[in-house]
């Protein structure tokens, strides 16, 4: 499949795309073929966060080396400094400019590798980059990687506050993507907003995908930011019940991610991307 020169009538082939991938995964979670379909493997998803670099001051160059793989060019690739924070951003031009932004952060603190925390979450984020880039869909998609979470949500903060008042109603719907691999991924409820809560729920229903959601005490996330701005958001993680052992500490390393569970919660998220593309604006608020 070619990766260029698609149009709105190509859109149906991402449907079939999809169907393919829910069926591949149930018979062979661990051999998703991509050759006809255009979908990510559990394997290549895998070797990208096995690369996950330890360094924090690496971080922001792996972020847009990994962009570059997935197909952007070199200049599609923004770095945007505001208010002491870079943000990459990667802009994939819809059919309007009505707008989905798919989000994770890339820093990290200084203990561990931040494999989990929040490596894969760039990583999913950047083959779902990969995989929507040949369709022409109806709502432009920014993909964000956000500096400096970790320090309080500073790079989602600083993304929020440049969008002027009157532009607010073109931003739909935003899909954070943070801590993948211990557990099935989950909605974290306290940083969600409540109907595209249920619309993950029901995707993961469609899809036949183990799903959870509860609220995580004293837990933040970068679509907080959105939602206190009155943009619909959602946190997809895949947390386990002891991830306080292993999230900001040195036991946060390559060897503790499951890529199967990574795995779904890059097919949860690409679904969930097309069932809001395929909404009205406003279907979330």
């Amino acid at each position: 499949m070619t990766r260029t020169g698609i149009n709105l009538l190509s859109r149906p082939l991402l449907a079939i795309a999809l169907t393919a991938l829910s069926l591949s995964w149930s018979l062979a979670p661990a051999r998703v073929c991509s050759d006809s379909s255009g979908l990510s493997t559990s394997a290549e998803i895998e070797a990208d966060f096995n690369a996950a670099p330890c360094k924090d001051s690496q971080r922001l160059n792996a972020v847009k080396s990994l962009f570059e793989k997935m197909g952007a060019a070199p200049s599609d690739v923004a770095v945007e400094k505001y208010r002491g924070v870079e943000n990459v951003v990667v802009r994939k031009q819809g059919a309007s400019d009505d707008k989905i932004v798919i989000g994770a952060h890339y820093d990290k603190v200084s203990d561990g590798c931040g494999a989990i925390d929040n490596w894969t979450g760039v990583v999913v984020m950047a083959h779902l980059y990969r995989t929507l880039k040949p369709y022409m869909l109806k709502k432009t998609i920014l993909f964000v990687a956000f500096g400096k979470e970790e320090l309080g949500l500073v790079g989602s903060h600083a993304f929020v506050d440049r969008i002027k008042k009157e532009e607010l109603p073109q931003y739909c719907s935003m899909i954070n993507i943070d801590s993948l691999g211990l557990a099935a991924p989950q909605v974290l409820d306290n940083t969600s907003s409540k109907k595209l809560t249920a619309l993950t729920a029901d995707v993961a229903k469609e899809l036949n995908t183990p799903f959870a959601h509860a609220g995580i005490s004293n837990a933040d996330a970068d679509s907080s930011s959105f939602i206190a701005r009155k943009i619909p958001a959602v946190t997809i993680h895949g947390l386990s019940n002891d991830w306080m052992k292993i999230l900001h500490s040195r036991n946060d390393r390559v060897s503790r991610v499951n890529a199967a569970n990574v795995y779904l919660g890059y097919k949860l998220a690409l679904t969930l991307a097309t069932r809001v593309d395929e909404s009205p604006c406003n279907a979330y608020r």
